[in-house]
């Protein structure tokens, strides 16, 4: 553009992020909604996943780690579960035609190295 300034592309801010395993065990096929590294908030969805199905993923902090299954007309049955640091917080089961379950948890604050002891503490 003649005479015009040149946009510079902003610097994408990291957001400090944790480890979030989602798990759905169960037969046969289900449609799973889960939140992962997004920005926006939005969630991924897949259909028609076989199961049993795990998935390890990034979720920012701030944004609920969330995994939500939907059985199609057959049925069945399928648990999901979330672990969050090595710690599984939730479970719950969906079952029968269409049936529904969501496994919503919340991420820990982030870990800090501030409240480990000083040397001059730990020698007391």
């Amino acid at each position: 553009m003649p005479g015009g300034r040149k946009e510079q592309p902003q610097p994408e801010r990291k957001r400090p992020t944790a480890a979030v395993i989602y798990e759905v065990t169960g037969d046969g096929t289900a449609d799973l909604t889960y939140q992962a590294r997004s920005e926006s908030g939005k969630a991924v969805v897949v259909r028609r996943v076989s199961l049993p199905w795990k998935k390890t993923v990034r979720v920012p902090m701030g944004k609920p780690p969330i995994v939500t299954i939907t059985l199609d007309t057959k049925g069945g049955r399928a648990r999901c579960a979330l672990t969050v640091r090595g710690r599984q917080v939730l479970t719950a089961t969906a079952y029968g035609s269409f049936g529904r379950a969501a496994c919503q948890g919340e991420l820990p604050a982030p870990e800090s190295t501030t409240d480990a002891p000083s040397a001059a503490q730990e020698g007391m």
